[in-house]
């Protein structure tokens, strides 16, 4: 989890060196140079007096000069936190406060809001970002992906033949589009951050959108697979084993866009709020924490009921831990992409793409001869719980490893000081 942390950091130093080379250039200042006695011992040498002010203007005056450094940052600030926000975006710890002789990260930012105050009084104070307000584009955007999605199946009900694969790949299409631009606005979309002010922000990487699709096909055809590699069918009954497809997840999780859009919208609103009236970034990370969990249970007590009404309607078993589990990775990975924290999700999805996929090249693979043993995990696993427990435990561990790092990244004001949010 350190490493992830870690790498998914949206803010980083000016350069690739460490903060710790930066503070030493801004509390030393130019090298201490020497000029040899040739008076006295012609092997002694005594240190040269500065002959310019430059010479001492770093240990005059270290916090000026991170303040030179952050000069943009310090003057759109509207209050201590926000400066506080971007020097944690930049990498600056209470460690490296302690350099400058404070005791944390916010009490610098403090001395540097208050300089910026004084040298500056006929600046115009910029005015506070509000917080993430709702829109009727977004909202309609969240609801399109179930609409579309429950359109198809209804279409793949009343039609047969030939005319209903058409339906199905028209409608996949259809839902796939619709999916993409709920994600592309609105809380769901992607932020810039104040570390790079007025740049454009990041889209998803294609390796979470191919694990995402790979989790959501094994969501509508795995289960069935699965079943049919245990049972010994062969490649022509493949067709016939997943003829009757359970569209039920599937309608739920793209009805879930609508929920898992206003959840996010909840968090980021409440984010915002906590970050204009908290007074430090320990006091701000313990009071968004409650705020992420809450979101998350909400969330999840809504995927369940729509799970629930997909497969009264559908009239088919309602795969609640598979769906909902599904449902909450899926949400978390895209959170933390929404925040600018991409290479995490991208790792655990694909850990639980390659664990689900596993299971079924393991059973299809024990056919081979002297290889029957390969089967042996999964069937156990099959036999006790049923099929759909691979694709739950994979998906749960997943949500849990990404939830536990949502709780130390998505609780920074970092995370949340952001420069133009769209939507």
């Amino acid at each position: 989890m350190r490493e992830l942390g870690e790498l998914d950091r949206p803010g980083a130093p000016d350069s690739p060196g460490t903060w710790d080379e930066h503070v030493d250039e801004l509390l030393m200042g130019a090298p201490e140079t020497h000029v040899r006695d040739t008076d006295a011992d012609p092997t002694r040498t005594r240190p040269a007096a500065p002959s310019t002010p430059a010479a001492r203007r770093g240990t005059a005056d270290p916090v000026k000069a991170l303040m030179q450094r952050h000069r943009e940052l310090c003057e759109r600030a509207v209050d201590p936190l926000e400066i506080a926000a971007g020097l944690e975006a930049h990498g600056v710890t209470d460690r490296t406060a302690a350099r400058f002789r404070h005791r944390d990260v916010f009490s610098l930012a403090e001395e540097m809001y208050a300089r910026v105050s004084r040298e500056a009084d006929t600046a115009p104070r910029p005015t506070p970002s509000p917080a993430p307000r709702v829109r009727a584009d977004w909202v309609l955007l969240s609801l399109l992906p179930g609409a579309l999605c429950a359109a198809t199946v209804a279409g793949l009900r009343l039609t047969g033949g030939r005319v209903r694969p058409a339906v199905a790949i028209l409608g996949a299409l259809a839902v796939a589009l619709a999916v993409r631009a709920a994600l592309g606005r609105g809380p769901l979309g992607p932020r810039s951050h104040p570390a790079s002010p007025g740049t454009r922000p990041s889209g998803t990487p294609g390796s979470t959108r191919v694990w995402t699709c790979w989790l959501l096909a094994y969501a509508l055809l795995g289960d069935d697979l699965l079943t049919a590699a245990l049972t010994g069918v062969g490649p022509g009954g493949l067709p016939a084993a997943v003829r009757d497809l359970s569209t039920a997840p599937v309608l739920a999780l793209t009805l879930a866009c609508a929920p898992a859009a206003w959840c996010a919208h909840l968090f980021a609103a409440g984010a915002r709020r906590k970050l204009t009236a908290s007074r430090g970034l320990a006091d701000f990370t313990a009071a968004v924490k409650p705020l992420l969990l809450g979101a998350f249970a909400l969330f999840l007590c809504a995927s369940a009921a729509l799970v629930a009404i997909s497969a009264t309607i559908l009239r088919e078993p309602a795969a609640w831990t598979t769906t909902v589990t599904l449902g909450a990775l899926l949400l978390l990975a895209r959170l933390l992409t929404a925040h600018g924290f991409t290479h995490a999700p991208a790792v655990v999805l694909g850990a639980a793409s390659a664990t689900e996929a596993t299971a079924p090249a393991t059973a299809f693979a024990s056919r081979l001869p002297g290889c029957s043993f390969l089967a042996t995990p999964v069937d156990t696993v099959v036999a006790a719980w049923g099929p759909a427990a691979i694709p739950a435990a994979a998906c749960s561990v997943a949500a849990l490893i990404l939830l536990l790092h949502a709780t130390r990244t998505l609780t920074r004001a970092s995370a949340h000081a952001i420069a133009g949010e769209p939507g």
